[in-house]
């Protein structure tokens, strides 16, 4: 499963009023695994950006002045994401911005959705956490996301933000194979098949208990997988 955790940039918040793109930032999900592939890429909007929109991303129209236009990238960020499942906050904010820019282009699709499915984590975290604030920040502090370089929004480090916090969310990794061996070293049943037993004449394993410390944080660790996830059985059978 490809996903795409996807975040934008722009010059104001109305694409009724024209208002462009200015900054995508992507990355790669592979089955719930981020790859370390990226798409990062700024824009010249061909238009001023507005004082409140640069107060919260810190991008200035001179910095913009050298940048390629959308109708210059178009074809590698389509690249980048299709086929893909696009993993945005608030969704329709960015979709909507994304089809603006692609309605000037005549060759090319109306529609992101025409060629990526889409989540919008902020409506699953309003399912999830009804009456709560369920900003990017929000998410970070409840799901003990580190998200301390955060001064300025920047589309880059909002979508690797925003992929700990879904994968968080929505139960952590798939395969928790610390081995990540792939099918081809395993057995028809999907069981390892090179198991290595101890020798049963070995010298005893030395004991290292956690100090409290450790504890504190394995405990601060299950509430945060019980919050995530409604129970934590690990939790329940040290209660």
């Amino acid at each position: 499963m490809r996903q795409i955790v996807l975040d934008t940039e722009t010059t104001g918040l109305e694409t009724s009023q024209d208002h462009r793109i200015i900054e995508i930032g992507c990355v790669e999900l592979v089955n719930r695994k981020l790859t370390g592939k990226h798409y990062h890429q700024y824009i010249n909007p061909q238009r001023k950006v507005d004082e409140g929109a640069m107060q919260v991303h810190g991008i200035t129209d001179e910095f913009l002045e050298d940048k390629p236009l959308f109708a210059n990238v178009v074809d590698e960020f389509l690249a980048f994401v299709g086929d893909a499942e696009l993993v945005i906050h608030n969704a329709p904010f960015d979709v909507g911005f994304i089809d603006h820019e692609l309605s000037k282009l005549p060759k090319h699709p109306k529609s992101i959705a025409g060629l990526c499915s889409i989540i919008d984590t902020l409506a699953v975290a309003r399912n999830k956490h009804p009456g709560q604030r369920n900003n990017l920040d929000a998410l970070c502090k409840r799901y003990t996301v580190d998200n301390s370089q955060r001064d300025l929004h920047g589309a880059l480090l909002d979508a690797e933000i925003l992929a700990d916090v879904y994968l968080i969310m929505t139960g952590g990794q798939v395969n928790l194979n610390i081995n990540d061996q792939s099918s081809a070293d395993k057995g028809s049943s999907g069981a390892s098949s090179g198991v290595r037993r101890l020798s049963a004449d070995r010298s005893p394993l030395k004991v290292i208990k956690a100090n409290d410390s450790e504890l504190s944080s394995h405990q601060q660790k299950l509430d945060t997988i019980k919050d995530a996830s409604g129970q934590c059985v690990w939790q329940d059978t040290t209660q």
